[in-house]
């Protein structure tokens, strides 16, 4: 199967044919549609046709989307790389998760709920609202997603208070491996960095500082050229974020990222890079027409994107050459 703007697609790319178009808009032989194709974890569908492809992005919430998909290529010099945060940048899935499980849990009313290993692609990479919907669906469908939120920021600002207090979670929030010194060799190119996630800022925050200080790098808003995070959650009297609705793997905060943040114009887009260690981050670098470098360590494999990257390095350290 090939798929323009993608390429070929070969049985390893986690991509899996389809008949039909998940909103049924589209099947293959009709209306010039050649292929379609999904990311295994079914939240991105491909729609191909002679000479164009269009991505068919799923929503939780009920706000799905169509987007061009461009193809791309990554020309040097590299003007910039965009990074993902949780997983790529800090090993903090796992913390953040656990916060899932414990929001599950009080909706439940059972203190002892564990999440499945079939859970883990649907509850990380995502929105926090798109977590919790998945489990919501699958594990209390009674309960609304309103309810699911207030435990889990009742959960956030419990353990992230007890973390800035030096009494939290051990080992909540820790630097991926090899990441001051590849920041530290962007940084003698002469590449911009900006730093992109779908975490909230109050959330993504702590996690940030957190892992400067580990590195001894001082202030991150010094360091990076840009930071992009989902916003300020929605509460009553205050104002919200559109980033629940547009997380990855829209192409929206990577998009922000570059031509806002760091001024990049999409005509150069080839000389950006995007690095994501799960599948929604890459759907979403690949919509934003940059090319993607998948890394080890997330759920790229199992949630079907290895097809989407450019290319997919076991570490920081592996992504370094590819960009000299």
């Amino acid at each position: 199967m090939k798929i323009p703007a993608i390429g070929r697609i070969s049985k390893d790319s986690g991509l899996v044919p389809l008949e039909t178009s998940g909103d049924g808009a589209f099947r293959v032989g009709c209306d010039g549609v050649r292929a379609i194709a999904a990311t295994g974890d079914r939240k991105v569908e491909f729609i191909a046709f002679a000479d164009h492809t269009l991505a068919y992005v799923h929503s939780a919430m009920g706000y799905p989307a169509y987007y061009p998909v461009h193809p791309v290529r990554l020309d040097k010099p590299i003007a910039a790389v965009l990074m993902d945060l949780d997983g790529t940048s800090v090993h903090s899935e796992a913390f953040w998760i656990w916060i899932i499980e414990m929001s599950t849990a009080s909706l439940l009313g059972n203190p002892r709920f564990q999440l499945e290993e079939a859970d883990l692609p649907y509850v990380s990479g995502h929105s926090v609202s798109e977590h919790l919907q998945y489990c919501i669906r699958k594990y209390c469908p009674d309960k609304t997603v309103e309810e699911a939120r207030r435990y889990y920021f009742e959960h956030t600002e419990r353990e992230l208070q007890a973390i800035m207090e030096g009494r939290g979670r051990p080992g909540a929030f820790t630097p991926a491996p090899g990441l001051k010194e590849f920041l530290l060799e962007l940084k003698g190119m002469g590449v911009k960095i900006g730093l992109v996630t779908s975490g909230l800022h109050e959330k993504a925050w702590p996690e940030i500082l957190s892992a400067f200080q580990a590195m001894d790098l001082g202030d991150p808003r010094e360091f990076y050229d840009a930071i992009i995070t989902a916003g300020f959650p929605l509460r009553r009297g205050a104002p919200g974020t559109l980033g629940e609705l547009a997380p990855k793997p829209h192409p929206w905060l990577y998009a922000e990222t570059c031509r806002v943040g760091l001024g990049i114009d999409f005509a150069r887009r080839h000389h950006v890079v995007g690095l994501e260690d799960s599948a929604a981050g890459i759907c979403a670098i690949r919509l934003a027409g940059f090319a993607a470098i998948g890394v080890a360590g997330g759920n790229i494999v199992q949630g079907g994107a290895r097809g989407l990257c450019c290319h997919y390095c076991d570490n920081l350290a592996d992504v370094l050459p590819l960009l000299k």
